[in-house]
């Protein structure tokens, strides 16, 4: 599986942004795909993703502002963040998860996309 991410920059503090990644390769065998983010001096956190059955999960403290959504004819997560704040600054990475095996000792493939940087300014 190959990511491609696209979509960061600079906004302004209270703008919005629009993340997009596209997926290729073994595509239908993705489980779950979403955004990470790694801001400065932090660690890496999720920030969304999608199951394969459309469900989502949000980090807490984003899913007022955050909004993760697919198209799966066009292998592309959509990543809508709205009213960004500095502390949203950071690298938003694209992620992929291919599960395989049972529960129980389920095998855990993982993809990345390469970082965009969102940068937000005060």
């Amino acid at each position: 599986v190959q990511l491609q991410a696209s979509g960061g920059g600079l906004v302004q503090f209270g703008g919005s942004l629009r993340l997009s990644c596209t997926a290729s390769g073994r595509t239908s065998d993705i489980n779950v795909i979403g955004w990470l983010r790694q801001r400065p001096g932090k660690q890496r956190e999720l920030v969304a993703s999608i199951r394969r059955d459309g469900s989502t999960s949000y980090e807490d403290s984003l899913k007022d502002r955050v909004t993760i959504s697919k198209d799966t004819a066009k292998d592309t997560v959509t990543l809508q963040m709205n009213s960004l704040k500095p502390e949203d600054t950071a690298v938003y990475y694209c992620h992929a998860q291919i599960l395989v095996g049972p529960a129980e000792r389920v095998d855990r493939y993982e993809y990345w996309g390469q970082g965009t940087l969102v940068t937000v300014s005060s």
